[in-house]
């Protein structure tokens, strides 16, 4: 008799949200070609007719650039809405389980935050979708602004309960917390569910001509990211403490790197922010300040990557849980900071060396530091491929392994 075939997924866990979220992430990657090699100086943003202005008149290079990042951002955006209703439609399902209870009185509690998390994303990959594909956006994206403050003040809503229902918990009464089992970044998943709701919020503040509407944008995305920021700082500390007595946790070893993507969805988050207040306010910075605002993020993000990094091949992470037959929904925690690196390194180049006068666009050392971006990218792309295979096709002897 045959055996029956299952996938690693119908364990479900709330760390496959993050599937969801990198796939968004990829999303954003391609727009980087968009962003910064296609001209929009009507706007802060490439739109419709930029893009197709571009593909007629430009080089051969650049409707390269336009098809590929055109194709790469239809299809990881429809891969995140996918992999979006599939995890909500399990969520559900979970949630009348006994592994539901059993996760809500442990630590793991804290990922149910991916939900939020990629929620947020999603929204944040339609925008864009809605900028590359939907002819004449601009004429009514006044009216988008007030509708993306409403969706992200909900989505902000619901995270700021999950994380109220959380602590509430963990502080309310003796051992309902295990410092033994805080030995990883994985408490910081509520931090990031945060600051990805308020770099939503803070795109309205950079593009809007409504003062109104910049003056909320600036005020709630502020609220998110202070409160992000004081989370994190929190649970980073306390998550040091318990690794150094305990070591990192073999199957959530992945989230030491969370603070690769946080830093680049605050950094937006504050360039957006300065980008507002000089345009409604006249808030004038300095090219060089911007400069070294991203040197300093991309050097956290270094360090920390780095750490991670250590600590995965110490641990042989990637010979069990990537390219071995052992399979840990935490694992695609590791396509955020390669994602979240490549972004970065475009705003680097383009907002700070660039616009600081350092280097010249589209010169030999541009597309040099470029080359980096694009080889973060296309690794995190083949990873989410791989990880996908490995989770959700059928295998006979799935070897599962749940993450705290």
């Amino acid at each position: 008799m045959a055996s029956q075939l299952k996938r690693p997924a119908d364990s479900y866990n709330p760390l496959y949200f993050l599937a969801s979220l990198g796939a968004g992430g990829l999303s954003v990657t391609f727009f980087m070609y968009l962003m910064f090699w296609v001209p929009h100086p009507d706007q802060p943003v490439p739109l419709f007719a930029d893009i197709a202005r571009a593909f007629q008149t430009g080089t051969l290079m650049l409707q390269a650039a336009i098809v590929i990042a055109v194709l790469g951002i239809a299809f990881f955006a429809f891969l995140n809405i996918k992999t979006l209703l599939w995890n909500l439609s399990a969520l559900r399902q979970f949630q009348m389980t006994e592994g539901y209870k059993t996760l809500t009185s442990s630590n793991a509690e804290a990922t149910l935050l991916a939900a939020p998390l990629a929620m947020a994303m999603t929204v944040n990959a339609l925008f864009i979708v809605g900028m590359v594909f939907v002819p004449n956006l601009w004429s009514v994206v006044e009216y988008l602004f007030p509708m993306a403050l409403l969706a992200f003040s909900l989505i902000g809503i619901w995270a700021l309960r999950l994380m109220g229902r959380y602590l509430g918990r963990v502080f309310g009464a003796a051992g309902q917390f295990s410092l033994a089992g805080h030995n990883s970044f994985a408490q910081l998943m509520p931090a990031f569910a945060l600051s990805m709701v308020g770099v939503g919020m803070s795109a309205p503040a950079a593009m809007s001509h409504n003062q109104m509407i910049v003056i909320i944008a600036l005020l709630l995305s502020t609220f998110f990211a202070v409160v992000a920021v004081i989370y994190a700082l929190f649970a980073a500390i306390t998550a040091v403490s318990a690794m150094l007595q305990h070591g990192t946790a073999k199957e959530a070893g992945p989230t030491l790197m969370v603070i690769v993507p946080l830093m680049t969805v605050l950094g937006i988050l504050s360039f957006r922010q300065s980008h507002g207040l000089h345009t409604t306010f006249g808030s004038h910075g300095d090219a060089a300040d911007g400069m070294m605002f991203f040197a300093r993020m991309l050097s956290v993000q270094l360090t920390f990557l780095g750490l991670g990094m250590v600590v995965l091949l110490r641990q042989g992470y990637f010979k069990d849980y990537v390219f071995g037959r052992q399979t840990s929904p935490g694992s695609y925690a590791l396509i955020c900071p390669g994602v979240a690196l490549s972004v970065m390194i475009h705003f680097f180049l383009n907002k700070g060396l660039v616009a600081a006068g350092a280097v010249d666009k589209f010169s030999l050392t541009y597309w040099a530091v470029t080359a980096l971006a694009l080889a973060a990218q296309f690794a995190m792309i083949a990873l989410v491929l791989r990880l996908n295979r490995q989770h959700f096709r059928g295998q006979e002897t799935p070897q599962a392994v749940p993450a705290e």
